[in-house]
């Protein structure tokens, strides 16, 4: 997409009218907002929906077997963004993959909803995974699109953007967590399909006249006959995947075991692939190409950020049901609302942050020091939980306090890490690669999941102090290495601040 083109978009779309931004802000706001509060209601009581027992409402997994299939869900969910991006930028354009997406989330939601088997949580699986691949990365893009590449205004819609999202995942636990809790999994379920359907009109009814042009572009489109090819390979493909798939299963070669395993390898394979094809095609300008050099590294410590932060839905939420102190007095808490606590301290701290960056101007950090800003937080947030087994034994509950700790650490790693990260891949994007690279970003938190579903199986309670101790410490080492080469990185970005 030409300069032309991204200033006509621009220019297409009201420049003031949600809090001094765009108005087309608000729509992707709301969405995201109404899309978070469906995805994260869903996830606050996944996990306990595996591993509680049938009798209780559950699916009676075992409890390592749930924490792994959460971290590859979680995996899939953002890995399966490098298509929703790659359709974005070839075929519809993203305005459309966001509509489609919404709508596979919902009805995602809704398979959970009915009360069933294991069969309706796979099929759950696959629609969310897909809705949210479509959904996700576009509409963060779609918020690049609305700001000229100068507007000083640009970081801070993204702070904006980054606070809609959390305000609905802040809502989320608290009351699909609550009504998963009290009444019943599928109810909550239920509650989370109604959010993403709130969503969707929010973005139907506003897109035009707030959005203009916006996500309608299709910037790298296919050509009539490539299109018939790629239908023709997509037919192709699920019926080789189906056959080998129902081969594979009775023969024991495809297991959880192999699948997670797979899954890891893709996590990597991945990203690397696009890499290569963005860094050689001709699309691609010689200062692009400096501009992904310097994405590598930030990719590689978005990966261990994000290993740390989403195990606040794996681990610490088994933490929270299993060796917190739930009961206070008269005071029950539900483990679910713990997970209300990142986007509640991201709430607060967010415009914080967002005011001290302005404010420190030309004097704050630069976008590699606040990666490793961010690791270093990350890292003291999983060493704090090491404090109350060495001040109460190991086998004593936790006060809450010390996983409320723990939550407000990891998060101002977050907001030096994310909100920079999401606004850094708009800019040090290839032209012709806009959508796919922000599927880039979001896949390195599929590297992470994918990570995490292969060493949660190392978590247990005579293992706790060693898991906690030995990964917040590698993400203080990684801090360490990054902060050093920060200089070099950022003469790689080619102006890019």
């Amino acid at each position: 997409m030409s300069a032309t083109d991204r200033q006509s978009i621009v220019d297409s779309v009201p420049q003031q009218g949600f809090f001094g931004h765009p108005k087309g802000l608000f729509t992707l706001f709301f969405t995201e907002f109404w899309e978070r509060f469906s995805y994260y209601g869903m996830r606050a009581i996944l996990v306990y929906y595996m591993y509680y027992e049938v009798s209780r409402g559950g699916l009676g997994f075992t409890e390592t077997t749930a924490l792994a299939i959460m971290s590859i869900y979680g995996s899939l969910v953002y890995m399966s963004g490098i298509i929703g991006g790659w359709l974005a930028d070839r075929v519809f354009g993203m305005s459309r993959a966001v509509f489609i997406g919404g709508v596979f989330i919902m009805f995602g939601h809704l398979a959970l909803a009915v009360p069933g088997n294991a069969a309706m949580f796979f099929v759950s699986m696959v629609l969310i995974v897909l809705g949210t691949g479509l959904l996700k990365p576009n509409v963060s893009s779609i918020v690049g699109e609305i700001y000229s590449e100068k507007d000083a205004r640009r970081d801070a819609g993204f702070s904006i953007f980054y606070m809609g999202i959390n305000l609905g995942g802040f809502l989320a636990p608290l009351t699909v967590g609550t009504v998963g809790s009290r009444s019943s999994f599928h109810l909550g379920f239920g509650l989370a399909a109604v959010g993403m359907f709130i969503g969707l009109v929010v973005f139907l009814v506003t897109r035009k006249s707030y959005l203009g042009l916006a996500g309608t572009v299709v910037p790298n489109p296919l050509a009539a006959d490539e299109k018939k090819k790629l239908a023709v390979w997509l037919v192709a493909a699920v019926v080789v995947l189906g056959i080998l798939v129902a081969a594979a299963i009775p023969t024991g070669l495809l297991t959880f075991q192999t699948f997670i395993t797979l899954v890891g390898i893709l996590g990597f394979l991945i990203p690397t692939v696009y890499f290569i094809i963005m860094y050689r095609s001709p699309k691609t300008t010689a200062v692009e190409r400096s501009r992904v050099i310097a994405y590598i590294p930030l990719f590689l410590a978005s990966v261990m950020f994000w290993a740390i932060q989403e195990q606040g839905a794996t681990i610490l939420a088994n933490f929270a049901d299993k060796r917190t102190l739930l009961v206070i007095g008269s005071l029950h808490l539900y483990p679910a609302w713990f997970q209300s606590l990142n986007p509640l301290f991201i709430i607060v701290l967010a415009p914080v942050f967002a005011w001290l960056w302005v404010k420190l101007g030309d004097r704050q950090p630069t976008i590699p020091q606040k990666f490793s800003l961010g690791l270093l937080f990350a890292g003291l947030s999983f060493l704090v939980i090491l404090v109350p087994a060495l001040l109460g034994g190991e086998n004593s509950l936790v006060h809450p306090i010390w996983l409320v700790l723990s939550y407000l650490i990891v998060v101002i790693g977050e907001l030096c890490l994310s909100p920079v990260g999401l606004s850094a891949t708009t800019k040090l994007a290839p032209a012709a690669f806009t959508a796919q690279t922000m599927s880039l970003w979001f896949l390195s938190n599929a590297a992470a999941q994918a990570i995490n579903a292969q060493i949660v199986k190392f978590y247990t309670p005579e293992t706790e102090m060693q898991y906690f101790g030995v990964i917040g410490g590698a993400a203080l080492v990684l801090s360490l290495v990054l902060y050093l080469l920060s200089s070099k990185i950022q003469g790689f970005m080619k102006g890019v601040k």
